[in-house]
């Protein structure tokens, strides 16, 4: 399963067909736009924010991602007619072939040297709530109503990876009670349990979000893709281990110019501007 329109350089220049593409400067983002049903995933739409962050990868002048929905919702799941309906009748190596495809959206997000900021909003279930928990940085609203449903469709809650990310996130008691039950976490107990980092006004969610996409897009971007690879490779290490290999991490930014324009630039008493290299 993939996009039906390969996914060409810059994404600027990329024309989206099941998803919503806007790049500007550099910030991308990505809305899922189909507010009649509240924004459901497609078989086209999964396949294309695969290739979509495995290409951004390669995309230099991209900087920062933002994801959110449109129409006051961020994302219901799996569209029942368009995904669920087919998976009943699908044999058991066709199953595996969709669900290795979805998993592959989130291999793609945390592979992405860029951040991913969510605006989320409203209704944010199932493979919404994955797609949520896969970005970098959470701002919601008090309205945002976020539940990993996959139990009471009679499925487990070890989908896409929220067995191994969300008690990372939330911890581990927290997170098996949403998985175990399905349950809503309302916008001001999903802030509170560290799910959302803050809450924001309905009206001003995507404008925050892209705030702070542009803020840190106009940081080392060198840095800010190692400080992400990091935070992923570490919860595999031990603490000897991570401490190494930040020192080597940290060497290798110490490397690039854009740490010399800071010093240059505090030197000078100045805000330093970073160029990416």
């Amino acid at each position: 399963m993939s996009a039906a329109n390969p996914v060409t350089l810059p994404l600027a220049g990329y024309k989206a067909r099941h998803i919503r593409l806007a790049v500007d400067g550099k910030v991308a983002t990505i809305t899922l736009d189909r507010p009649d049903k509240k924004n459901p995933l497609t078989f086209d739409s999964y396949a294309e924010i695969v290739d979509l962050f495995r290409a951004a990868a390669k995309d230099k002048s991209i900087k920062a991602f933002v994801i959110t929905g449109a129409g006051g919702n961020f994302c219901s799941g799996g569209d029942v007619i368009e995904i669920i309906k087919p998976l009943v009748d699908m044999q058991t190596a066709e199953l595996l072939d969709f669900t290795r495809m979805t998993g592959d959206v989130v291999k793609a997000m945390r592979a992405a040297p860029q951040p991913i900021i969510a605006a989320i909003d409203g209704v944010c279930a199932g493979a919404g709530a994955i797609l949520a928990m896969a970005s970098d940085i959470r701002i919601g609203t008090p309205s945002a109503k976020v539940a990993f449903l996959f139990n009471r469709v009679g499925l487990a809650g070890c989908d896409m990876g929220a067995c191994a990310i969300l008690p990372r996130i939330i911890g581990q008691g927290r997170a098996a009670e949403l998985l175990y039950t399905g349950r809503v976490l309302g916008g001001e107990e999903a802030e509170r349990w560290g799910f959302f980092n803050r809450l924001a006004a309905a009206d001003k969610v995507l404008g925050e979000a892209r705030h702070l996409a542009e803020e840190l897009a106009a940081g080392p971007t060198f840095a800010n893709a190692m400080t992400k690879r990091m935070l992923e490779m570490e919860w595999a290490m031990s603490v000897e281990t991570a401490i190494e290999a930040e020192a080597v991490a940290q060497a290798l930014c110490m490397g690039t110019e854009d740490f010399a324009r800071a010093f240059r630039a505090f030197a000078a008493k100045q805000k330093p501007v970073f160029e990416g290299n």
